[in-house]
């Protein structure tokens, strides 16, 4: 079988926001990429093998003294090296140039005027421009030896270097954002003209590679995997599905604080349609019991998350022959909890699935998309048979909807807000509107306000709609809905919803105010 690892790139990250972008935007290309923090263990960089290493931008300054330096194991591969924004910096000091830091700094579009159009830039332009961003204040003022400018700005004289004997690049700009004119060309020539790699890293290739090592790792053995409806464990069970079959036991929890119909269209997708073994524990009940008097949003994740392993342990107890629990892990889960050699990048999350679940079920790990980012788990959704709506459907909070009600979660204020957000999402997709925007839900609000429906007063609850865009969810602008479609949305809510007075859209964008409200 082909090895869809055999041409990689290197990804070392100096602490840039768009590190993970960069690969990507590699692996778009059909190869392979990891990401490395720059201080890793130098041995790992040996070890990795690498057809090729980018450095990514930072926000260090290489004019310091203390600044992070580029590991000599790089150099020492023999490979080619594309540094960007800070990567360029760095590569131009250690080699012998200059870097300046400077008044003139340039954040966002610039023009970018190739002075030659060879090896990156070659047959992208035809007028011998391109638009670019930005985001520096040093800059390159000085190549090194043997180095040729073949890019610059109004404010970065030299905004691209090459030296094609050694293939070594730097470009100041970031062409893994989609500001970047022509930026993904660049990037694919990099991996293909210039590291020669192929295109293996393809979605049938990649299912192809998961079952043939799932298969190896589980053999006749049977893996528990909890089943929640998301994206992450649905692509889980359709490909464990494909490797093992029967051998396959799914735990979906239905916890009362689903979306409308949820529990059914899982059960519907999975057990009847794929063929796939799933338990279906119903405990709204339970969770539901639990919620009672609480309101600290911090005090219902952690019930939420306790039930929910009490109910899923109990579940397994029941299934003595499983020896595999299988998990949902993608790779930023794996990037976010790995930390750094030195502790200067810093550990944004450590991971964990399944709510933590007891170190006494004694089970060893199944993550079959810890290799993934979250774009290539949906693709490989698709091509293995999933419902397109399923698997490119906005986020789902893991508590649901119990923190969505603001203020005490009942079993009444839960039915208000699942026919609320129902009715906002189907408007949504009947404007065709669902995928113009990041995420949508509505928000069930404590407080009653007071409306007239027909000659009626009505005391209910208020409702709030929110609509965001975002390409990675760590900053967002709230959407900009037509008038028209709110306004058509509020009337359907506030009609066909006995227990509403009132619907409210939020404005606030991120930051300051979070996607979620709890």
């Amino acid at each position: 079988m082909q090895d869809i690892h055999a041409d990689r790139l290197l990804i070392l990250d100096f602490g840039s926001q768009y590190t993970q972008l960069i690969a990507r935007r590699i692996r778009e290309q059909g190869v392979y990429s990891e990401i490395l923090p720059c201080d890793v263990d130098p041995s790992r960089i040996t070890s990795f093998a690498p057809k090729g290493v980018i450095l990514s931008g930072g926000p260090e300054s290489t004019t310091v003294a203390d600044g992070w330096k580029i590991p000599a194991e790089v150099y020492a591969l023999g490979v080619p090296v594309l540094g960007i924004c800070y990567g360029m910096q760095a590569l131009a000091q250690e080699l012998g140039g200059l870097v300046e830091a400077s008044d003139l700094r340039e954040f966002g579009h610039a023009d970018l005027t190739i002075t030659n159009d060879q090896s990156l830039f070659s047959g992208l332009s035809s007028t011998g421009t391109l638009s670019v961003w930005m985001s520096h204040g040093d800059r390159v003022t000085r190549v090194p030896p043997g180095f040729d400018v073949i890019g610059s700005s109004a404010h970065a004289p030299i905004a691209a270097m090459a030296d094609t004997k050694r293939h070594y690049y730097g470009l100041q700009f970031h062409p893994e954002v989609t500001h970047s004119e022509q930026g993904t060309a660049m990037l694919g020539y990099f991996a293909h003209q210039v590291c020669g790699c192929g295109r293996s890293w393809t979605p049938q290739n990649i299912i192809d590679d998961a079952v043939t090592q799932v298969r190896a790792q589980v053999g006749d053995r049977h893996v528990l995997l909890g089943l929640s409806g998301g994206v992450d464990s649905s692509v889980v069970a359709a490909l464990l599905h494909r490797a093992i079959g029967p051998q396959l036991v799914c735990v979906f929890v239905d916890n009362g604080l689903l979306r409308l119909d949820e529990g059914d269209q899982v059960m519907q997708t999975f057990a009847e349609h794929l063929g796939v073994r799933v338990i279906r524990a119903n405990a709204e009940t339970l969770f539901l019991d639990a919620l009672t008097g609480v309101s600290d949003p911090e005090q219902k994740r952690k019930i939420i998350g306790r039930v929910f392993i009490e109910v899923f342990d109990a579940e397994a107890s029941r299934l003595p022959d499983v020896a595999f629990l299988a998990q949902g892990t993608i790779y930023p889960d794996v990037i976010e909890s790995a930390g750094a050699a030195s502790g200067k990048a810093h550990v944004i999350k450590s991971h964990h699935n399944v709510g933590g679940l007891p170190e006494t079920m004694q089970l060893a790990l199944v993550e079959p998309l810890r290799e993934l980012f979250k774009d290539e788990v949906r693709e490989i959704g698709v091509s293995l048979g999933l419902p397109r709506e399923m698997v490119y459907r906005h986020p789902f909070p893991g508590p649901g909807l119990g923190v969505r009600i603001l203020g005490e979660v009942t079993r009444a204020a839960a039915e208000t807000l699942r026919l609320a957000d129902a009715i906002f999402i189907d408007e949504l997709r009947r404007a065709n509107l669902y995928d113009t925007v990041s995420q949508a839900f509505a928000v069930f609000l404590p407080v009653n306000s007071v409306g007239v429906v027909g000659d009626q007063r009505r005391y209910a609850p208020v409702i709030a709609l929110r609509a965001v865009e975002t390409i990675d969810f760590m900053t967002a602008r709230w959407a900009h809905l037509p008038y028209a479609f709110i306004e058509g949305v509020s009337s359907r809510i506030i009609n066909e919803i006995e227990g509403v007075s009132r619907v409210v859209y939020d404005v606030s964008s991120k930051p300051p105010a979070t996607i979620e409200w709890e």
